[in-house]
C-alpha cells in the first residue's frame, strides 16, 4: 500500500513558502528593532507585538503538529509568560501610573506572541539549527554598525548621547545593552566555531566574526556585559568539553584580547577623542588591524579544522572528572552573582567608576544600581503579594532615592518583578525560566549539539537581565525568546519522537 499527501502540490508548496516567510521574519525582527532605537518606545513595539502575533496566526495554519504545547517545558514557559501578561494587566488597576504600566503589558504581549511564534515555527530540525547562525548573523549586523561608526567616523555618524559619554551605544542607543548583544553574539559565534557539525567555512567564518563583537563588547565598557560573557562561556565549555570546542574559544578570546588592546590604546577609536581627523586617522588604522586580526584568527582556525579532519589534533572529550565539572559550574554561577555579592562592597563605601569610556570603570566595583535594588526590595517588602503594580518602581524610587538621579528601572529584572509584581509575578516569571531550563535539559539529552549554544547565550542573557533593564528593549530580549522559542519547538519534537 502506498502513502501519499493528501495536499495537491501547489497548496503544500505555498504551505511551504508561507512558513519559510513567517520564520524569516521572526529571525529578522531583533535586527529591525535594533535600528529603531531597540523597540524601546512604543510605535516600534506595538509594530512588532501585531507582527508577532500574526506570525503566530501563520504559523498555527502551516507548522506541523499540534498547536496547543504538549511537554511540561512548554506548557510551564508558555503559561508561565501568558500569566505574566495578564497580572501584569491586571496589576494596572493598582499601578500609580497608568501610562508605565500599560508599555509594559505591551512588552510582555509582544515577548508573549514571539515565544508561541518560536515554538511553532521551529519544530523542523532543519530550521532549528539555523536559528543560531542567523541570530549571530543579526547581532553581527548591529554591532558591526556600531564598530564601523568608531573606524570610520567620516562615512558613518552614529552620534553617541551624552550620556554614554564615549561609550559605543549605537543603534540600541544603551551602551549596556549593547554590551550583553555582543555579549550574546561572541559566545554564538565561539559556539559555531567550535561546532563539529557545522561546515569548515562557516567555522572559518565564526571564528572571525567573533573578533569585531569583541571588541563592540570592550568599547561598551560594560562590566556587567564582561560577567554575562565570562558566564556564557564557562557554560558553553562545561555543554561541549572538547578539544575542538576549547580551541576554538581560546582562539576568539585571545583574538578580540588582541583587537581590544589596540583599541584601548586609540584614544579616537576607544572614547571618541580628538577632531574629526583625528578620529578617522585612527579609526582608519583600527580598520586595518581588525581586518588583519580577522584574516589571521580565520587562517588558523581553517588550520585547526584540517588538523582535526586529518587526526593531528584531538577532537576527544576534554577529561573533566565530576569534582571538576561541579566546581565549573560553581564557577559560572559566582561569576554570575558577582554583581549581587559587590553590593555589600558599595555599602562599605566604594566610589562609584569615573564616567565615561574609561578603563578604569572595569576595575571598579561601585554603582549606584545598588541603590536602585535596596529600594526595589524595600518596596517588595512593603507590598509583599502583588507589588506596587507595572510600572510603579520609578515612583518609589523618588519616594525613597538616597540622591538626586530620575530612574525608571530597578535595573533588574528580577528586583523589579518583586518590587512591581510581588511574589505572584516573580513565581509566574520563575515559570518561565524554569520551563526554558526544562526545555534546555530534554534537548541537550536528544541533540546536545542542537541545544549547546542557545543554552550558553540564554545563559548570558539571563546573567545580564540581573543586573540591567534588559527586559525593557525588545530588540536585545527577543534574541533570548528566539533561543527560547527553538528549545521549546525542539523539546516538543523530542517528546514525539521518544
Amino acid at each position: 500500500m502506498e502513502l501519499r499527501d493528501p495536499r495537491p502540490p501547489a497548496l503544500s508548496g505555498a504551505r511551504a513558502a508561507l512558513g519559510a516567510a513567517a520564520r524569516v521574519v521572526l529571525l529578522a525582527g531583533p535586527t529591525a528593532l535594533a535600528f529603531l532605537k531597540g523597540g524601546y518606545y512604543e510605535d516600534a513595539r506595538l509594530v512588532a507585538a501585531i507582527v508577532a502575533w500574526a506570525l503566530v496566526a501563520v504559523l498555527a495554519v502551516v507548522a506541523d503538529g499540534p498547536v496547543l504545547p504538549r511537554t511540561a517545558a512548554a506548557r510551564l514557559a508558555v503559561g508561565g509568560l501568558a500569566a505574566l501578561t495578564l497580572w501584569a494587566l491586571l496589576s494596572k488597576g493598582w499601578a500609580p501610573l497608568p501610562g508605565p504600566a500599560g508599555d509594559d503589558v505591551q512588552r510582555d504581549v509582544l515577548y508573549l506572541g514571539a515565544l508561541v511564534a518560536g515554538a511553532l515555527a521551529w519544530r523542523p530540525r532543519a530550521w532549528a539549527s539555523s536559528v543560531e547562525v542567523a541570530l549571530a548573523l543579526g547581532t553581527l549586523v548591529v554591532i558591526g554598525y556600531g564598530v564601523l561608526g568608531r573606524t570610520l567616523p567620516g562615512l558613518i555618524d552614529l552620534k553617541p548621547s551624552t550620556y554614554a559619554g564615549g561609550r559605543l551605544d549605537q543603534p540600541l542607543t544603551y551602551w549596556n545593552a549593547m554590551g550583553a548583544l555582543a555579549a550574546i553574539g561572541f559566545v554564538l559565534w565561539a559556539r559555531i566555531a567550535g561546532d563539529e557539525l557545522r561546515a569548515r567555512a562557516l567555522r572559518v567564518a565564526a571564528a572571525a566574526a567573533a573578533l569585531p563583537t569583541g571588541l563592540a563588547l570592550y568599547l561598551t565598557y560594560s562590566r556587567g556585559a564582561l560577567a554575562a560573557v565570562a558566564c556564557g562561556l564557562l557554560v558553553l565549555a562545561l555543554l561541549a568539553p572538547t578539544w575542538r570546542q576549547v580551541r576554538s574559544v581560546v582562539l576568539v578570546v585571545l583574538g578580540a584580547a588582541l583587537v581590544c588592546a589596540v583599541a584601548g590604546r586609540l584614544d579616537g577609536v576607544a572614547s571618541v577623542s580628538g577632531s574629526l581627523g583625528h578620529r578617522e586617522a585612527q579609526g582608519a588604522l583600527m580598520l586595518a588591524i581588525l581586518v588583519a586580526a580577522m584574516m589571521a584568527v580565520a587562517a588558523v582556525q581553517a588550520w585547526m579544522c584540517g588538523g582535526e579532519q586529518e587526526g593531528r589534533l584531538r577532537v576527544d572529550a576534554v577529561p573533566l572528572t565530576r569534582g571538576l565539572r561541579r566546581l565549573g559550574w560553581a564557577a559560572a554561577v559566582a561569576v554570575a552573582l558577582l554583581p549581587f555579592a559587590l553590593a555589600a562592597v558599595s555599602e562599605r563605601g566604594e566610589e562609584n567608576p569615573r564616567f565615561g569610556a574609561s578603563v578604569e570603570r572595569l576595575a571598579s566595583t561601585g554603582s549606584n544600581r545598588y541603590a536602585y535594588w535596596r529600594v526595589a526590595l524595600r518596596t517588595a517588602a512593603d507590598h509583599p503579594l502583588g507589588g506596587v503594580g507595572a510600572g510603579g518602581f520609578r515612583v518609589e524610587w523618588l519616594r525613597e532615592r538616597p540622591f538626586r538621579e530620575s530612574v525608571r528601572d530597578a535595573h533588574s529584572l528580577y528586583f523589579e518583578t518583586l518590587a512591581e509584581l510581588g511574589l505572584v509575578g516573580f513565581a509566574l516569571l520563575c515559570a518561565l525560566l524554569a520551563g526554558v531550563l526544562l526545555a534546555v535539559r530534554r534537548v541537550l539529552a536528544a541533540d546536545a549539539a542542537l541545544a549547546t549554544g542557545p543554552a550558553a547565550a540564554l545563559a548570558v542573557w539571563a546573567a545580564h537581565a540581573g543586573v540591567d533593564w534588559d527586559w525593557e528593549l525588545p530588540a536585545l530580549t527577543l534574541v533570548a525568546v528566539a533561543l527560547a522559542g527553538m528549545l521549546l519547538a525542539q523539546a516538543e519534537a523530542a517528546a514525539r519522537r521518544a
